[in-house]
């Protein structure tokens, strides 16, 4: 038949056979529909694989960025928490700071300055932010810690400042201890101490502006303090003299003395041998006779002396 397709189907060996006659054209229509049909399967299914390789990498891309985040974060916040320990250090080195000022008496100074302390624990609606569920928040963090930054940078340069101050202030503390005449200068007995006495020559109450400290002709005559020797000669009434500077108005005197050991000039240290006891001069036997000189006034050398024992040392 044209135009049409026939088809006999035979049931089975006996069976009678039965025909179907189907038209060219719906043949024709379905095999286009169907190859049709593959060819947008086809397409189909590359276009999905496709678009499930790129989604899969996409995933994959966003998971590292989020355990990137997430490691970030985590080392944003440890970095935070290191800020406010610092700044609680700071903090307590600004107490220690005062305590000292307040026990060197510079609190209180023309030198001390206003400080802006107290960064630490200052914001805590900031601190707690560190902690909360607002984690993603990662820039006002950022943020938060670089004001912080700034904040410690100036409180460390002001403490920087003090401590520099305080510095200055024990080592002038320092040198002026090492120039306090704080220990004997011989060894021996108190015979004559500083004051008004009855003079063993006249008889005549007088001033007696040192110590007399009897001991063996030659002992060891030591420097109390650190200094330099300004004088050694012989005067009417001391005898041999020596004479230290020891800075901050202090001057030390020894008389009556056998031998000078140091010349002017000498730069001499607490303890240093620098003469030998003698009985020069105006004197009534082997001894000593020593003075402390503050501003040109002679002062009680017991004001000084450490262990001030009357009797010996």
């Amino acid at each position: 038949m044209k135009g049409k397709y026939t088809i006999m189907v035979f049931p089975d060996m006996i069976g009678k056979p039965r025909k179907i006659i189907i038209s060219k054209f719906i043949v024709q229509t379905f095999t286009i529909l169907s190859c049709l049909f593959i060819i947008c399967s086809i397409v189909t299914s590359i276009f999905f694989t496709n678009r499930y390789i790129e989604m899969k990498k996409e995933v994959a891309e966003i998971e590292g960025f989020r355990k990137e985040t997430k490691i970030q974060k985590a080392q944003i916040e440890k970095f935070a928490q290191r800020v406010k320990d610092f700044e609680g250090q700071m903090v307590r080195l600004e107490i220690f700071d005062k305590k000292l000022r307040i026990m060197t008496s510079l609190e209180d100074s023309e030198n001390s300055f206003h400080k802006a302390w107290g960064v630490g624990g200052a914001d805590k609606e900031r601190s707690e932010s560190f902690y909360s569920t607002s984690k993603d928040h990662s820039g006002s963090i950022i943020g938060g810690l670089h004001e912080d930054l700034k904040h410690l940078k100036l409180q460390a340069d002001l403490q920087e400042i003090s401590f520099q101050k305080l510095d200055e202030f024990f080592k002038d503390q320092t040198s002026l201890l090492s120039a306090t005449p704080s220990i004997w200068p011989t060894k021996g007995w108190v015979t004559s101490r500083f004051g008004y006495r009855k003079s063993p020559f006249t008889g005549v109450r007088e001033m007696h502006e040192g110590l007399d400290i009897a001991t063996r002709i030659k002992s060891s005559i030591i420097s109390p303090a650190d200094g330099v020797v300004i004088r050694t000669g012989r005067d009417y009434g001391y005898g041999n003299v020596l004479e230290i500077d020891h800075g901050y108005g202090i001057v030390t005197r020894y008389g009556h003395n056998s031998k000078h050991l140091v010349k002017v000039g000498d730069r001499v240290k607490r303890g240093q041998l620098i003469a030998l006891v003698g009985n020069t001069g105006r004197s009534t036997g082997s001894h000593l006779h020593y003075e402390v000189i503050v501003n040109g006034v002679q002062v009680n050398p017991f004001r000084y002396i450490l262990d001030n024992n009357l009797d010996y040392y």
